[in-house]
């Protein structure tokens, strides 16, 4: 199945609905990463809540999630575009829990109990929109659940989720969220909740072959859904050349040169998606003489 997600609404327009499968962007973001199983769950769930953060995003507008948890994970950052890109890494990649009683990858544990979910929405105007909610429990659908109730005052039912094989492949990535908007029924959040109650696991339902569409339907049960916009997603980074030069600018001559004597090249990493630049004694002295070229212009 190709990654895709499907926004629509429900119950006159008073319930918003958002389904995503990420699988094959999650296991992009391993295989980039590095990441062992219980950093990978993690970050998948990121990349899910991100990509449905972002599913009403338009033209250059982003969305970007920040879990600053106390745990060994260190800081989680994911981020999704309008068009459906997906990037993002954990600190620590490597690392990897004992599952937890319920025999599932300790999320929790990794991000930690205690800490804070950041969102940042950059809809183009002067100032990116910023709100933040102390973490719940770190399984990532719970704390943007809370996220949504208590910083953007919207009741809502959320559920991510990523399977992975004992390979350490990703199998299945995906979650859904239900949001409650002013003028629903007052029963509708404690209806919404029990139908997600009943639902099967995220990652069963991805694995088994469902649709974001399907998804949605069977999480509204009674509730006719109205598609408004499917939506492919992927793994992808605005990371580029240029923007590495500009990096290599703001380092500074002096800097770009001690890296030259004593590594024999600058090294620039991506973070968000691992990607590697080298540039040798020649790239570096191009990459300045265009600089002092344009501000000379």
């Amino acid at each position: 199945m190709h990654d895709m997600l499907v926004r629509g609404t429900a119950a006159d327009g008073t319930v918003l609905a958002c389904a995503v499968v990420a699988t094959h962007a999650t296991e992009e973001a391993r295989q980039r990463h590095g990441t062992l199983p219980t950093a990978t769950a993690a970050l998948g769930r990121a990349l899910v809540a991100a990509a449905m953060l972002g599913a009403t995003l338009k033209g250059r507008q982003t969305v970007m999630v920040r879990v600053l948890g106390d745990g060994p994970l260190g800081p989680l950052v994911s981020e999704s575009t309008a068009d459906g890109a997906l990037r993002g890494y954990v600190t620590y990649p490597r690392t990897d829990l004992p599952p937890t009683s319920a025999r599932k990858l300790d999320v929790g544990g990794a991000v930690g109990r205690r800490g804070i979910f950041h969102v940042t929405r950059d809809l183009g105007l002067r100032d990116p929109y910023q709100g933040s909610v102390p973490l719940v429990s770190g399984e990532i659908g719970e704390d943007l659940a809370a996220y949504l109730v208590q910083s953007e005052q919207v009741p809502s039912v959320v559920a991510v989720g990523v399977l992975v094989s004992p390979e350490e492949r990703v199998l299945a990535s995906g979650g859904l969220m239900l949001q409650v908007m002013p003028g629903a029924p007052p029963w509708m959040p404690a209806y919404l909740e029990e139908r997600a109650r009943a639902l099967p696991a995220v990652t069963q339902m991805v694995r088994g072959g469902a649709t974001p569409d399907e998804m949605l339907r069977m999480a509204l049960g009674d509730l006719p859904l109205a598609v408004r916009e499917e939506r492919p997603v992927r793994f992808a980074c605005r990371c580029s050349p240029r923007k590495v030069e500009d990096v290599l600018v703001a380092l500074g001559r002096a800097e770009a040169d001690r890296l030259l004597r004593e590594e024999g090249r600058v090294e620039v990493q991506c973070r968000f998606c691992g990607e590697r630049y080298v540039l040798g004694a020649p790239e570096v002295a191009a990459v300045f003489e265009a600089s002092s070229a344009r501000d000379g212009a």
